[in-house]
């Protein structure tokens, strides 16, 4: 177990790495204002948990071609998913229904709308079921097929089908990266399928995403990020994309 400290720096690393292609461990200890010594420690023990690799001197993320572990993306702006959990509470009322799907800053809005009364849940991942299982009077509903284990949730052919029947009230997703045109990323085609019913089953969807996920490549497109009624991010978006939000009527929520 990382102490505070530790994870705290580790969550930094990770969303430096993620704005840039790669850093050195020198630029690493000059932006976070520790020892090289220090940086090289912490890489060696993310590299070791598959967030991160070392070649020639410098450290960066896994290729586009795949995600990183769940709990290394934990990691990564926790405080930050923390805040668009606590937006996500404000807009969604208790007694609402609503879809969830996967991923850690999911993980962080399920855990805040937990408080709410009489919500009823639809969603392919486990990390939410265990996230909502104190909440009053709650009735959760979780996609079948065959389990990532990686992640614990559900995104084959099954969930498509378990969330196209729904006409829900709200849908909280969130994205592999995203553009800087604005297009909505993901790994692997049965990521989209899955994100794209999750989408389609409610009257207003709200796209979630940490500063992480702004400029990060992956190599499937699935979508424009002002199709959904409201964004919550973490960081400001670009002008262009501010525009195109605006144009179309639709709500960005920086927290």
């Amino acid at each position: 177990m990382k102490n505070s400290d530790i994870a705290r720096r580790h969550d930094r690393i990770l969303s430096l790495l993620a704005s840039h292609a790669s850093l050195s461990a020198s630029a690493l200890a000059d932006l976070l204002s520790v020892s090289v010594q220090t940086i090289r420690s912490d890489l060696r023990m993310l590299d070791e948990e598959g967030a991160v690799r070392r070649r020639h001197g410098a450290a960066h993320l896994l290729t586009p071609s795949d995600n990183i572990g769940y709990e290394p993306r934990l990691e990564v702006s926790r405080d930050e998913k923390s805040r668009i959990g606590a937006v996500i509470a404000n807009i969604v009322p208790p007694g609402a229904t609503i879809a969830l799907g996967t991923g850690t800053t999911v993980e962080a809005c399920a855990r805040a709308i937990a408080r709410h009364e009489g919500l009823t849940v639809f969603t392919n991942s486990i990390h939410a079921v265990l996230a909502l299982h104190l909440a009053p009077k709650v009735s959760v509903s979780l996609a079948g097929g065959n389990v990532r284990l990686r992640d614990l949730d559900f995104i084959g052919s099954e969930s498509v089908e378990f969330f196209a029947g729904l006409r829900l009230d709200y849908a909280v997703f969130s994205v592999g990266g995203l553009s800087p045109a604005g297009d909505m990323l993901d790994f692997n085609m049965a990521e989209v399928r899955a994100r794209r019913a999750i989408f389609e089953c409610a009257r207003h969807r709200i796209l979630v995403a940490d500063q992480s996920k702004i400029g990060r490549p992956a190599p499937h497109a699935y979508g424009k990020l002002w199709e959904a009624e409201t964004i919550v991010c973490g960081h400001e978006l670009a002008g262009n994309l501010q525009d195109e939000i605006r144009l179309i009527g639709h709500t960005a929520i920086k927290v």
